[in-house]
C-alpha cells in the first residue's frame, strides 16, 4: 500500500499564480516603459540570480536593470506594473485550500523568488491563510534545482520524502525532487493535477 501524503510543496509561479518576472513580464514591461527588451534581457540574466537568491534588494536589482540612468517614469511606478502582473491560475488556489482543509496536509511554498516580489504576492493573494511554511530562494539563499532546498522543506515539514508530493509546472525541477523520493508532479493544468493528487488518495470528493 503507497505511503500516505502527508504535505503538498507547491511551486508558486505557474502552480498558484502566473510568473512574476519571465520573459512574458519583462516583455510587458519593456513595451510598457519603452525599453530595449533586447538591453533589459541582457542586464537581466546577468544579475537576476543575484537577487532571486536574496543576496540584494529588488530596488538593487532594478538598479542594475533599469535605472541605471535617468528614466522618464519613477521607480514606484515601474514597480507597481511589474506587480500588478501577477494573476491567479483558475482554481488553483482554491483546490489546495480545500485539499488541506479536507486531508488535514501540511502546505508548503517551495519558490525561486526575489523577497519582494513574493512578499507582495502572499499578500496580495492571501497565500498565508492555506500555507504553512515559505522556503523561498531569497528567504533561505538556496536556489532549485539544489537538491538541499528540498531537503530543508523536508526538515521543516518534519516528514520523509515519500510522504509529500511536490508540484511544479517544470519538469526538471520536479524531476531534481523525485530524486530524494519526493512524489512529483508536473503541473499542466487543473485537471491533470487534481487527477494525480486524486490518484495519491487526495481527491475533493470521495468516489462513490
Amino acid at each position: 500500500m503507497p505511503t500516505a501524503i502527508r504535505a503538498l510543496f507547491l511551486d508558486v509561479g505557474g502552480v498558484l499564480l502566473t510568473n512574476g518576472w519571465d520573459s512574458r513580464v519583462r516583455r510587458a514591461t519593456a513595451e510598457r516603459f519603452k525599453l530595449d527588451f533586447n538591453e533589459l534581457e541582457n542586464r537581466h540574466h546577468l544579475t537576476f540570480d543575484t537577487y532571486e537568491v536574496g543576496k540584494i534588494t529588488f530596488d538593487t536589482f532594478l538598479d542594475r536593470i533599469v535605472f541605471y540612468c535617468p528614466r522618464d517614469f519613477t521607480r514606484d511606478e515601474f514597480k507597481q506594473f511589474v506587480y500588478d502582473q501577477a494573476k491567479p491560475l483558475p482554481g488553483m488556489i482554491e483546490l489546495f485550500a480545500a485539499l488541506k482543509a479536507k486531508h488535514d496536509l501540511k502546505i508548503a511554498v517551495v519558490s525561486n523568488e526575489g523577497r519582494e516580489l513574493m512578499c507582495n504576492r502572499v499578500a496580495r493573494f492571501k497565500l498565508d491563510s492555506f500555507v504553512d511554511f515559505f522556503i523561498v530562494s531569497s528567504f533561505v539563499h538556496l536556489r532549485k534545482p539544489d537538491t538541499d532546498i528540498y531537503k530543508l522543506a523536508l526538515d521543516v515539514a518534519m516528514l520523509e520524502p515519500q510522504q509529500v508530493a511536490y508540484i511544479d509546472d517544470r519538469a526538471m525541477l520536479v524531476e531534481v525532487a523525485t530524486t530524494l523520493g519526493i512524489v512529483g508532479i508536473q503541473h499542466v493544468n487543473y485537471d491533470t493535477t487534481a487527477r494525480r493528487l486524486a490518484a495519491l488518495g487526495l481527491a475533493l470528493e470521495s468516489s462513490s
